[in-house]
């Protein structure tokens, strides 16, 4: 393909990232601002992100064989067709119950349109930079879509709250569909890749992954112990995804082949990139909400996510650069470098901390999440190729799995984690609030005097000064409560660090000293 081409399959492709990471976006970070659009609480408007993901985790699984049967042309253009379709649906929602119904079909429809982002990238490279620069470019087209929703929102609802948000998705819909028709992608040869038992077997996953998701959304907020229905829907997955990988163990032609994904390389890993999806998850959750807890609003950060994008763009580049397989680890230790960094300086906020006083830690930790996956993912890739091409739904299985669900799941974690501590520093503060204490006393007084002239009553005046000063309160136990968040992103990244650089050592240090070698020396008579 020549350069002129290139750069326009580069181009739909990264159209094609940033359409499906907008939409999915797009929701997840203006929750408090559409619900007074929908009539609902907060807890009920995180329905639409749980609707959403309840289809998304799971469909690529099915995905990949249906356009290996049915051809990569005509799963394109019903993909797009789709996505288009239930976007405009959007324009027409008017309450909660029909926003998630819609949402749940978007989840659904945005599917395949990160397959066909990296399909597109592929295309444009040669088999050499495939694995390589094609995979780096489209990982960080994906990761952009985090912080330029966050970024472009306040202009947005400005325009027509949630249908500015949405006709905005509605308008790259229709680009991205012209997009499909006039490129086409070079189609692999067709095949009869689906079996009845893939049925049973895909919806077993779907069931089991959609349940887990519901669980890992809503769990903090209804709480985990509070509500029988989260444990439920968590029985159900347990039992769904042993069926189905009971079925699979017993077939000749597996949906997914049990064994090689338990197998300890790919474990290992699987592992990897879960516990870095959970450590990034500091910057999509815990980062932006600490600066919500402080009341900014996006647009007061939006310097901020456009310093995050602009370190993502340069980090991706030079990871394209520089990545090759052998290089792989030593990316790896840098992003994790930059991760215990970025997370430790964090870790030391105080409530005159600003968006400007993490320029420096956010676009390491933005650098990390865009270095850190290209390595694992291609490493992944080769190994499945190396077994044959039956294995890469094995091996996408795997990636989106630890993808999606590991992204819930740091959110939940890290989520879970500040309420707890938020609870105990507040108790803590709350033990030293005494009002036999004369500095207590005497900063309820100064906050109570800015309403002496409008309450003339000692006593309410007084509690109004106790009432300010435990909101005050409140306050410093939740940046008490982030800061242990940052910390405890830093101390998992340090153990990462660790874990990866012995390993590395046993690797490719330990293991040249073989037991023959060793003793043949030890045999040898000294001069």
């Amino acid at each position: 393909m020549s350069p002129y081409w290139s750069a326009i399959y580069i181009a739909a492709s990264t159209l094609l990232s940033l359409t499906q990471g907008l939409g999915m976006n797009l929701i997840a970070t203006n929750v408090s601002q559409i619900q007074g659009y929908l009539g609902a609480t907060n807890t009920e408007t995180t329905w639409l992100i749980a609707a959403y993901m309840a289809p998304n985790v799971s469909l690529s699984v099915a995905l990949i064989k249906i356009r290996a049967q049915y051809g990569l042309r005509n799963f394109a253009q019903l993909s797009i067709a789709g996505f288009v379709l239930v976007s405009l649906m959007h324009l027409f929602v008017t309450d909660l119950q029909s926003a998630i119904i819609i949402r749940f079909f978007s989840g659904m429809a945005a599917s395949p349109m990160s397959t066909l982002a990296f399909l597109y990238m592929l295309e444009a490279f040669p088999p050499a930079r495939k694995l390589t620069v094609a995979v780096c470019l489209v990982l960080t087209n994906i990761s952009l879509a985090s912080p330029m929703a966050r970024f472009l929102s306040p202009a947005l609802l400005d325009f027509g709250q949630w249908r500015g948000l949405y006709m905005f998705e509605v308008s790259l819909a229709f680009i991205a569909f012209t997009i499909i028709y006039l490129l086409p992608l070079t189609p692999p040869p067709r095949a009869k890749v689906i079996e009845k038992l893939d049925i049973l077997a895909y919806l077993l996953i779907a069931i089991g992954f959609g349940c887990t998701a519901v669980v890992l959304v809503t769990g903090r907020l209804y709480w985990w112990t509070e509500v029988s229905w989260l444990g439920i829907l968590l029985a159900i997955a347990v039992v769904t995804l042993t069926l189905a990988v009971i079925i699979d163990l017993n077939r000749t032609k597996p949906l997914l082949d049990i064994r090689w994904i338990v197998s300890k390389e790919v474990l290992h890993l699987a592992g990897t990139i879960l516990l870095f999806r959970l450590i990034v998850s500091e910057q999509a959750t815990v980062a932006t909400n600490f600066f919500q807890n402080l009341g900014l609003l996006n647009e007061q950060i939006a310097t901020l996510y456009a310093v995050m994008m602009v370190s993502m763009v340069v980090a991706g580049l030079c990871c394209a650069a520089v990545m090759t397989p052998e290089r792989g680890p030593a990316i790896h230790v840098i992003a994790l470098i930059f991760l215990i960094i970025g997370s430790y300086m964090d870790s030391q906020a105080t409530n005159l901390t600003r968006p400007e006083n993490m320029y420096v830690s956010q676009a390491l930790i933005a650098a990390a999440t865009v270095i850190f996956l290209p390595p694992a993912m291609s490493a992944g890739l080769m190994s499945a190729l190396k077994r044959g091409p039956v294995y890469i739904l094995n091996f996408f299985i795997v990636f989106l799995a630890t993808q999606s669900l590991g992204g819930l799941l740091g959110t939940a974690v890290f989520g879970s984690f500040i309420t707890i501590r938020e609870k105990f520093h507040s108790n803590v503060l709350a033990e030293h609030i005494v009002m036999s204490d004369p500095l207590v006393a005497q900063r309820v007084a100064q906050l109570a005097s800015g309403y002496g002239r409008v309450i003339t009553d000692k006593v309410l005046l007084n509690a109004e000064g106790i009432a300010l000063l435990s909101q005050q309160a409140t306050r410093e136990a939740n940046i008490l409560a982030y800061n242990d968040a940052f910390f405890l992103i830093a101390g998992i990244s340090f153990f990462a660090l660790v874990a990866l650089l012995l390993h590395v050592s046993f690797r490719y240090g330990i293991r040249k000293f073989t037991l023959p070698a060793i003793t043949g020396e030890i045999a040898q008579p000294s001069s």
